[in-house]
């Protein structure tokens, strides 16, 4: 992975953290956005730990060229800031998981290892952040462009979608949805697919998103 983060000292500190998990490997360091850019083209990794404040290239712009030019690649967000819009910008930006820099080695490791299965994650804090704003625009009848189709999101799933969207939108993951629902887990990672088909979803963050709006 790549860990794109202003200060040294951090940026080195998450570098040997990673070194010493036995699943991971750090094969780069930038010190702003653009250098996380380049890159990302030049290195394809797995995930890229993305700080938002840097210079030369913010980390929100930095996100949205990434994930527009490599979908593969997951954004993993790891800041100070929690600001709202700075939440929901990086979330619309692409980043499939937002951590603060106040959050756990092991909670780190687990997001990482998450997001290699395919899994979003953010945490109930910033969660919250990101459904309140969206809360906001619906109240002022506004509409991000990414999601203006007007179509009933949830009228043609079958009874099970319907449940593990349930899931979704509470923040459980794969396993724990196939625990709850008797259902191996490959099964439900076919049902999360369909899922996100049928409401035009790239992510299970849009699909929480869309259903709690």
């Amino acid at each position: 992975m790549v860990i794109a983060e202003d200060q040294a000292l951090v940026r080195r500190g998450m570098a040997l953290l990673l070194s010493m998990a036995p699943d991971m490997e750090c094969v780069g360091q930038a010190c702003h956005g653009e250098e996380a850019v380049r890159l990302a083209e030049v290195l394809r990794p797995d995930v890229v730990l993305m700080d938002l404040h840097m210079p030369v290239k913010g980390g929100v712009a930095a996100t949205r060229e990434i994930t527009l030019a490599h979908p593969a690649i997951q954004v993993l967000v790891l800041t100070t800031l929690d600001d709202d819009e700075t939440v929901f910008e990086a979330v619309r930006a692409g980043a499939k998981a937002y951590l603060l820099k106040d959050a756990g080695e092991d909670e780190l490791l687990e997001t990482i290892r998450a997001l290699r299965r395919g899994e979003s994650r953010l945490t109930p804090q910033i969660a919250r952040k990101v459904m309140d704003q969206f809360r906001r625009l619906a109240q002022s009848n506004q509409q991000p462009a990414d999601y203006a189709d007007d179509t009933p999101l949830t009228g043609n799933l079958t009874d099970k979608e319907e449940r593990v969207l349930k899931y979704i939108t509470d923040g459980a993951t794969n396993r724990e949805i196939a625990h709850a629902m008797a259902l191996a887990e490959g099964t439900i990672k076919n049902y999360v697919s369909r899922i996100m088909q049928k409401l035009h979803a790239n992510t299970r963050i849009e699909l929480a998103l869309h259903t709690r709006k």
